[in-house]
């Protein structure tokens, strides 16, 4: 079969590999029909995820159809359509019964990691997927959800609401803040409304992803390269700042600007994959009764996210702004890492 092998740090071809096989009895196989790429594999080609090895097949979301399975898998069948999580899960240990997939204990890849795809195993960003524990780490599609919404069910949708809107403690009637206009910044804004909140603002450099915010629910924009940003931000909170500031971009001056517009009381909730240190300043934040959370998806609310998604609730096909086959897969890359040039939200790969 054909993958996007990682090659070392800067280094990415899509090339000939051994198909995958079954190795544990709740296995399965997916033909891969649908899949994207992260902004994670992108820090992945940098050399900032010193776990990934050289010949590491890429790629932790995808859609596809089951060919094959283990001997004991029984909930799912040849032909199945499902959503590969971008989590495994056991279903048996202390974590998963907890809804703490993220560090899921079974042995696969790595006792406590559940980020294992693309990461410690190889992963979706090829023709052909080896899934462990596949009744716990699939997931049926419903008749009527396609592919392209599907795929966003894999990471973004669920990291967004998760890390940002459940983690953030969103209420009704909060006002709230989002960092960071990307695929999971705006998978923020497009579930903040679940909670209830009454008004969300994007904040971000990118004057066409404020205009696409606007699209996905945000009730105000900000470009946080202009002058005055700050004093935008808590003019629309009667100079109180906002209930909820979520960090989705990764880099310290973003989180540092959240600490900044954040009410005292209020909740800071990051979801930005950091590369670097960032300073913290508690001898300030600690009287202002500052709630900070931080946190890898867990994935436990995708069955609840697929359902609104098959009833049109939560428009996720709008996240998918360009299309390619897989034997595009290194135009994709490129397009998907200029996204300030490109335009480009979710980049989406068809078999």
């Amino acid at each position: 079969m054909k993958a996007l092998v990682y090659g070392g740090p800067g280094e990415k071809s899509w090339t000939d590999v051994p198909d995958p096989r079954i190795q544990q009895p709740g296995d399965a196989i997916v033909k891969v029909d649908t899949t994207t790429i992260c902004g994670t594999d992108l820090h992945i080609l940098k050399g900032d995820v010193p776990a990934v090895e050289k010949g590491r097949i890429l790629g932790h979301e995808g859609v596809g159809t089951i060919v094959e399975t283990g001997p004991s898998v029984a909930g799912l069948k040849v032909n199945d359509r499902v959503i590969i999580s971008c989590l495994k899960s056991c279903g048996h240990c202390a974590n998963c019964k907890a809804g703490l997939y993220s560090h899921c204990l079974g042995g696969e890849g790595q006792e406590g990691t559940g980020w294992i795809f693309g990461h410690l195993i190889d992963g979706t960003q090829a023709e052909y997927v080896r899934v462990p524990y596949a009744e716990n780490s699939l997931h049926l599609l419903p008749a009527g959800v396609s592919d392209e919404q599907a795929v966003m069910l894999s990471d973004i949708l669920p990291t967004g609401f998760e890390i940002g809107v459940q983690y953030g403690r969103v209420k009704p009637g909060d006002s709230v803040a989002v960092v960071g206009a990307g695929p999971v910044g705006l998978a923020a804004i497009t579930t903040a409304g679940l909670y209830g909140a009454a008004t969300v603002v994007a904040i971000d450099l990118d004057a066409n992803r404020l205009q696409k915010a606007k699209e996905f629910g945000a009730t105000d924009t900000v470009l946080s390269g202009s002058p005055g940003w700050k004093e935008q931000v808590m003019a629309l909170t009667d100079g109180h700042g906002v209930d909820v500031a979520i960090e989705a971009v990764g880099v310290p001056a973003t989180f540092a600007m959240c600490t900044d517009i954040v009410r005292p009381g209020g909740s800071v909730a990051n979801v930005g994959v950091h590369g670097k240190p960032v300073e913290l300043h508690l001898e300030n934040l600690w009287i202002q009764n500052i709630n900070i959370s931080t946190g890898l998806v867990n994935t436990n609310t995708t069955p609840m996210l697929l359902k609104l998604v098959a009833q049109g609730k939560i428009k996720a096909e709008k996240f998918g702004t360009h299309h390619f086959g897989f034997d595009q897969f290194l135009d994709a890359y490129d397009t998907f890492s200029q996204a300030a040039e490109t335009r480009a939200l979710k980049v989406i790969l068809k078999s």
